[in-house]
């Protein structure tokens, strides 16, 4: 009893889009862990009721002709909760008008039309080719960058303009690039699984992902090294080994294994907890790496 009450919650958690939601909060967290500065009760909302939304979006607007077939437990989900899926959504808009208009300032209002416009054009199909209706994602080799692009943006990019436009911090153009630079490896790296596990339906649907053009060996290597990139973006351009470069480090390492392990046959839990997890455990280890050094001090 217990136990199919615990699988009805995480399945809510995880196919309601709110767990991915909380995974956006964790990042923009890490930016202001890694900036020391106060996070934004505002900024954190919008990043939380944006990804929710566009997420229900992307499963919306790509709904299958008979969706309780799907061999996907996800899609069988959410179209069997229909109506919570629709309420989540018209929520998270009524959330966001507020939250752009009353408290975020004019240059981060701006980024996040521009990114909230790619997010969408993702998957609406406003593009013709070969007299096809196609969306950004069909475009070769553009989906995981594409991704990749709008998270960094949101939870790297949205935290420092709109720090700098309270005038409570100063970035450096340098280090803004870098905080982008490996949030996007990141980001990249937790993606292409999803990519693999989808490696056959991408096909059917003639989507160029990496694993498609690349092959799965190929794909689980390219993982690896974007992480390889990452890891050596952090060594060569920190000064010192502090705190949040082990916090960082450690979390690398865990999601070099979690892919690792990852392969076609892993079920949706798998994916959906564990890879996007990695994004607010990343959170995690940074505060209770944080936490270890004064207590120790």
């Amino acid at each position: 009893m217990l136990k199919k009450l615990g699988l009805s919650i995480l399945d809510f958690l995880l196919f309601s889009n709110f767990f991915i939601a909380i995974c956006a909060v964790a990042q923009g967290l890490v930016t202001y862990h890694l900036l020391g500065a106060k996070p934004s009760e505002h900024v954190l909302a919008f990043l939380f009721f944006s990804t929710l939304l566009i997420y229900n979006l992307a499963v919306l607007l790509a709904k299958p002709k008979e969706p309780q077939k799907s061999p996907f437990k996800r899609v069988r989900w959410i179209f069997a909760h229909h109506r919570l899926t629709i309420s989540t959504t018209l929520i998270s808009v009524l959330c966001l008008i507020p939250l752009g208009l009353l408290y975020l300032s004019f240059e981060s209002k701006l980024l996040m039309i521009f990114v909230g416009l790619l997010a969408i054009a993702y998957n609406i199909p406003f593009l013709t080719l070969n007299n096809k209706k196609i969306g950004l994602r069909n475009i070769p080799g553009i989906k995981l960058f594409l991704i990749a692009f709008v998270w960094a943006s949101s939870c790297v990019l949205l935290p420092i303009v709109e720090l700098e436009s309270m005038h409570q911090i100063q970035v450096p153009l340098s280090e803004t690039v870098l905080l982008l630079a490996k949030r996007f490896l990141f980001v990249c790296a937790i993606t292409v699984p999803f990519d693999i596990r989808d490696l056959f339906q991408d096909k059917l649907y003639e989507l160029k992902t990496i694993p498609v053009v690349l092959g799965e060996k190929k794909a689980w290597i390219f993982c690896q090294a974007l992480l390889g990139i990452y890891l050596l973006l952090l060594v060569l351009f920190t000064k010192g080994i502090n705190i949040d470069v082990i916090g960082l480090t450690l979390t690398v390492i865990l999601t070099g294994w979690l892919i690792f392990k990852s392969n076609i046959k892993r079920n949706e839990y798998f994916y959906f907890f564990y890879l996007d997890g990695t994004m607010l455990l990343q959170y995690a280890i940074l505060v209770l790496c944080s936490w270890m050094s004064v207590a120790l001090a």
